[in-house]
């Protein structure tokens, strides 16, 4: 078994272990010739504790769709359908998470909602007849990071009409190649090969290595919504959404807190019509609300220590989700939920990835490369986090000392391009002048296509010039844990980035690791939270 539990001792998952184990053993308890085993309490205990464990399956949750935390019987791994995890090329993925001081890893979940009409149920559900069969959108993306330490989880949200690069995948069951696409809608890469274009197109982005992706359909969400149960959600006056152009989702509740399940459920977490400011946004911050406010119905609701209902519950998990090749049997999904199951209620927070308009469409803003910063570096979103304030990597000893100043050769480019503002003009053309005129007079400045680096780094290719962009870094004020030895430049090379926009001496910006407030943050353990309704949308 690939390894999802990091602490794992062996290739059989615990929960394969309790079902061999318990297969072994007769109706009263007793093992091989009748001889009554004191382990039989000790299996007892663990099925009750199983029970228990089920209430994590929330945090695998998806429009209401979940991972099962339990086991017992083997047929349920022939209901789980399963696909390739990434199926971008090498050069966009990142880079494996790296394990903390403690040996512990963080995991880093992708979660799909797919807008698939691909059956009768899909149809009715989805409407819009026209386009029955047609290619699937990842109408919901949400990337839940567990963190190494399972003291906290994040979440966030990335709205479907997303504007950005969409990698070339290719689809591993017919071969078929879609090229990279430049400024595609983020929905469309499940249609270009399937979730792990999804999956790849993350990773572009954002850096961030993705562990396993979870993805449902809408009848999904309407059998995991009916086995779970009502869960609470709120509107603050009556909403019926409902367009004269037949747009909306169908929701009609009346104000106030009401519990919502199956079909009305599926209309809560597609709502985009009637919530707020009628778009993408709000739907995800419904989504939010409704995740939480599961999270809590499942770690406290007595009704999930019936057997039959957490069957029930099993039986519509795996039947509902499609799941990468790493989470491929129930014992898998059991061992990721052990590990969900230890992160308190109130350490789970939900955003929603920064953005702005552009057009009728949104892009990523400056902050959104902020949280994803936070993500990767495993830095919770809550500001709970005690962490040490860590010096900048100093460069490998000095190969051989520098050259003179005027001897020097220096290029410097301007870096300083953000996908929220625009190069500033004349960047290289002031650095490599305040370089000439601190004794750097071979200092040129490239004036070809403005490059964008949110940091400033100076690079060289070989150790006997280290010492050069040592002095080079020096006389600008440049630390030297920013000097990075590249193949990809032929001579020292300054490229001026985005947090570096004025003045000709760099100074280090503060390391900031604070949630933005434009991730508008939501805590799991917030009962206060109701969603405004439109005033055209109330009824």
């Amino acid at each position: 078994m690939r390894g999802v539990v990091p602490a794992a001792g062996d290739a059989t998952s615990s929960a394969e272990r309790e079902q061999r184990d318990q297969s072994a053993s007769d109706g009263d308890g007793r093992r091989g010739g009748g001889r009554q085993d004191g382990r039989e309490t000790d299996r007892r205990r663990r099925r009750r504790r199983a029970l228990r464990w089920s209430a994590t399956v929330l945090a695998v949750v998806i429009l209401g769709g979940a991972g099962a935390g339990y086991l017992y019987y083997e047929h349920l791994n022939a209901n789980i359908r399963h696909d390739d995890l990434n199926i971008g090329d090498a050069k966009d993925r990142a880079a494996g998470t790296k394990a903390n001081s403690d040996g512990q890893t963080a995991l880093n979940i992708l979660l799909i909602g797919s807008d698939a009409r691909d059956t009768a149920a899909n149809q009715k559900l989805g409407g819009a007849k026209y386009d029955f069969g047609g290619p699937p959108l990842a109408d919901v993306q949400m990337l839940l990071h567990v963190s190494a330490d399972r003291s906290n989880m994040s979440v966030v949200s990335m709205p479907r009409d997303t504007l950005l690069d969409i990698p070339k995948c290719t689809d591993p069951h017919d071969g078929t190649s879609y090229p990279a696409l430049h400024g595609g809608m983020t929905n469309a890469s499940l249609s270009r090969g399937g979730p792990g274009c999804t999956v790849a197109t993350w990773e572009k982005l954002t850096d961030i290595h993705i562990d396993h992706f979870m993805m449902i359909d809408f009848a999904g969400v309407v059998s995991m919504a009916d086995a779970i149960g009502g869960v609470p959600v709120c509107v603050d006056a009556n909403v019926y959404s409902h367009t004269s152009a037949g747009k909306g989702s169908g929701l009609k509740l009346e104000k106030g807190t009401h519990s919502v399940k199956g079909e009305q459920a599926l209309q809560w977490l597609r709502t985009r019509y009637g919530f707020e400011d009628d778009t993408d946004l709000a739907r995800a911050k419904a989504q939010h609300m409704y995740m939480n406010s599961m999270v809590r119905e499942l770690r406290a609701s007595a009704k999930l220590t019936n057997p039959n209902k957490l069957r029930k519950l099993a039986e519509a998990a795996t039947k509902a989700i499609t799941v990468d090749d790493g989470l491929d049997t129930i014992g898998k999904m059991y061992d990721l939920a052990g590990e969900l199951q230890k992160v308190p209620t109130d350490r789970i927070t939900m955003t929603t990835m920064p953005n702005r308009y552009q057009g009728e469409r949104v892009v990523p803003t400056d902050d959104a490369g902020q949280l994803f910063r936070l993500v990767r570096e495993d830095i919770a979103l809550d500001g709970k986090d005690a962490r040490e304030a860590t010096a900048a990597p100093s460069p490998t000893a000095v190969a051989d000392p520098a050259a003179a100043s005027d001897k020097i050769a220096v290029q410097v480019h301007n870096g300083t391009s953000t996908s929220a503002q625009g190069a500033v003009r004349g960047r290289a053309t002031a650095i490599s002048q305040a370089l000439a005129g601190k004794g750097f007079t071979e200092a040129v400045a490239d004036t070809s296509v403005a490059t964008a680096v949110a940091k400033t780094v100076i690079s060289y290719p070989s150790d006997d010039l280290q010492g050069d962009a040592l002095a080079v870094a020096k006389a600008l004020g440049v630390p030297a844990g920013q000097v990075k030895k590249s193949t990809g430049v032929s001579g020292v090379t300054v490229v001026v980035g985005a947090d570096w926009r004025s003045g000709t001496t760099y100074k280090a910006p503060v390391k900031n690791d604070r949630t933005p407030d434009s991730a508008g943050a939501i805590n799991a353990s917030d009962t206060s939270q109701c969603m405004h309704v439109d005033p055209d949308y109330i009824w």
